[in-house]
């Protein structure tokens, strides 16, 4: 069931919704400052999805556009900040090591 979760950046380009079956079960929003950073503002999983990497692959998404794009992250989001405290793979593109 969870396989079936596709990632979708939104039409304005400042966010990646998670959607299963047509429902948005999760969401990242995220704010570009300047021509090299973003900050990661709000990350929110339904309850129903929770724990299941919904977020995490949220984050990664946002890591991926980072590099493609070559900017560096701010995590101020409580959620996006513990995964880039939690794993290594986001030390290449993050802005500050705010632990």
């Amino acid at each position: 069931m969870v396989d079936d979760i596709q990632y979708f950046i939104s039409e304005s380009g400042d966010a990646f919704h998670a959607v299963l079956h047509g429902h948005k079960i999760g969401e990242i929003t995220f704010v570009r400052i300047g021509s090299d950073k973003l900050i990661i503002d709000y990350t929110c999983v339904d309850p129903t999805y929770r724990n299941r990497h919904v977020g995490l692959s949220l984050v990664r998404r946002v890591a991926a556009m980072a590099r493609s794009q070559r900017l560096h992250v701010l995590a101020l989001c409580p959620f996006a900040r513990a995964m880039f405290n939690r794993f290594s793979e986001f030390d290449d593109i993050r802005l500050l090591n705010a632990h």
